[in-house]
């Protein structure tokens, strides 16, 4: 995969949270930068750059603890 080094472009952050997480999606990382929702990120100019430390800890923010049903409420 392109993009390994420190920081990742939108495009391979997307491709990491997808293989890692099993979701994550460019356009969902695009309107987060708008929105304030989503992974802590740095800027090289026009760029958008993340870490995949600020990836992981997004995405396992996301992640609700282990349920046995869908009525069980959400903490």
């Amino acid at each position: 995969m392109k993009g390994t080094g420190t920081f990742l472009r939108r495009k391979y952050a997307a491709q990491y949270l997808l293989q890692t997480y099993g979701f994550g999606a460019e356009r969902t990382l695009a309107k987060a930068v708008v929105t304030g929702n989503g992974p802590q990120y740095q800027k090289a100019g026009r760029i958008v750059l993340y870490t995949r430390d600020a990836l992981d800890s997004w995405a396992l923010s996301k992640i609700s603890a282990p349920r046995r049903s869908s009525s069980e409420q959400s903490e």
